[in-house]
């Protein structure tokens, strides 16, 4: 029998993307949806590209009968989920979607989210969902907290260069283009179509954007001692997708080889030939990850280059990859999915 999915915050983008995906996903039935200032819609009203499936109307979260429900998604703004995740029935999977449980230390959690954490017992608990780093420990955990999408991009970039020891871990430059899809589906001012489209810009810049923290907490880990990278996302005309650009020092022979073993049996990241780079385009509304390395003029310096779809790996695809772990399912099942193109 297919394992039964609830999915809480539905009517934003990365719920909506769950359903895409959970629609072909022959080891998951969706039995209920929450979204809480569009309670009583049905999903095909909220968002029209799902109304040929047939799926539950959204509700409130306190309506949801949880003792039907296997695992649920998470897909709340960062603060919410941790109120809601704390009062869910223990013996619930839950992998959560927003920031609240990716941070250890709690002091670090405040430091970047500004607001002590409401369930650190549980934050304890967590398993980080970078999927291919935090496999055996995701297959067991209870809670899974998905990773940044930024925060993933750079990871993919840079951790298996720390881990082979092959770049100089204190000069790290990360420079993220962003799909506007990354900043939610609530109305703001900034994200209307005349004010973003024709142009790009930078924001959190000067290494106060919250996915820091991640790399942080993560490069820091791998490298036995403190790692600071410098980090400027900038926001871009388009709907989905990061291209991430990692500046660093050493061998660039040496550097590609670290991604190509590191990730040869990965059959969701794809090492391009050398030289080769990557594109949004090539990877959108797919879990697939596309990474290139090129050298520079300047001897024993090199960039690596990776593209991802915010929404699905950077988010809903990632959360569904860990659930799949946690159900004891094949973790590629119901992600196989082309890229969409053109």
């Amino acid at each position: 029998m297919p394992h039964k999915i609830a999915i809480l915050g539905a009517s934003g983008y990365t719920g909506a993307e769950l359903v895409r995906l959970i629609a072909t996903h022959p080891g998951m039935d969706i039995v209920a949806l929450s979204g809480e200032r569009k309670a009583g819609m049905s999903m095909g009203d909220v968002f029209p590209h799902l109304r040929h499936l047939d799926l539950p109307d959204l509700v409130k979260i306190e309506e949801i009968d949880f003792s039907d429900v296997d695992l649920a998604f998470c897909a709340l703004p960062h603060a919410t989920s941790q109120a809601v995740i704390k009062d869910l029935p223990r013996d619930l999977k839950v992998v959560d979607l927003s920031a609240d449980f990716r941070l250890r230390d709690p002091a670090a959690y405040e430091k970047w989210y500004g607001k002590p954490h409401a369930a650190i017992e549980m934050q304890k608990e967590a398993v980080y969902g970078l999927t291919e780093f935090y496999r055996e420990a995701i297959r067991a955990a209870r809670l899974v907290a998905g990773t940044g999408c930024n925060a993933a991009a750079g990871q993919y970039a840079i951790r298996p260069l720390i881990e082979a020891g092959v770049i100089d871990v204190d000069e790290i430059i990360l420079d993220l283009k962003n799909g506007v899809s990354g900043a939610g589906r609530a109305l703001k001012e900034n994200l209307l179509h005349a004010e973003l489209s024709g142009g790009t810009r930078p924001y959190s810049a000067g290494g106060t954007h919250r996915h820091i923290g991640e790399f942080d907490q993560e490069f820091s880990a791998l490298a036995g001692r403190s790692v600071m990278v410098q980090f400027t996302p900038h926001l871009a005309p388009f709907n989905r997708g990061i291209l991430a650009t990692a500046y660093v020092r050493g061998n660039v022979e040496a550097i590609y080889q670290a991604l190509r073993d590191r990730y040869d049996s990965e059959r969701f990241l794809e090492v391009l030939p050398f030289g080769a780079l990557p594109s949004t385009r090539s990877v959108t509304g797919s879990n697939f990850v596309h990474i290139g390395v090129s050298g520079d003029r300047i001897p024993g310096r090199a960039t690596v280059v990776v593209a991802l779809d915010n929404l699905c790996k950077g988010s809903s695809g990632q959360a569904m990859q860990n659930a799949n772990l946690m159900l004891g399912m094949d973790e590629a099942e119901g992600l196989m999915l082309a890229p969409v193109f053109p």
